[in-house]
């Protein structure tokens, strides 16, 4: 069976980083979905593709794979570079602004 060790990255919806600092083993689907001819739902016989098993270190990741036979491969994560400004969030607000306020 197949699976993939990764960092995930922050969501789109806040700016905060939480969630993003465990490493996550998930497991491939096996199989393909299917479209339940009566409601129209997609479902699947795979229960493996359900898991999600979140580790501290990607070594840990790597033990648990090993240790269960899953053939596993890891994906790097792109670490984004801080954003810092010499006068912050404030100076969006400073009374001393040399150019029009543009939104």
């Amino acid at each position: 069976m197949r699976a993939r060790i990764f960092q995930p990255s922050k969501t789109a919806m806040s700016s905060g980083t939480a969630k993003t600092h465990l490493w996550v083993l998930e497991h491939a689907p096996a199989s393909a979905r299917q479209v339940d001819p009566l409601m129209g739902w997609t479902s699947s016989d795979d229960t493996q593709a359900q898991v999600r098993l979140r580790f501290e270190s990607k070594e840990a990741a790597l033990a648990y794979a090993e240790a269960n036979g899953i053939d596993a491969s890891v994906r790097e994560p792109n670490k984004r570079k801080a954003n810092i400004r010499k006068g912050g969030y404030a100076e969006n607000f400073a009374t001393d602004r040399r150019g029009a306020w543009t939104h």
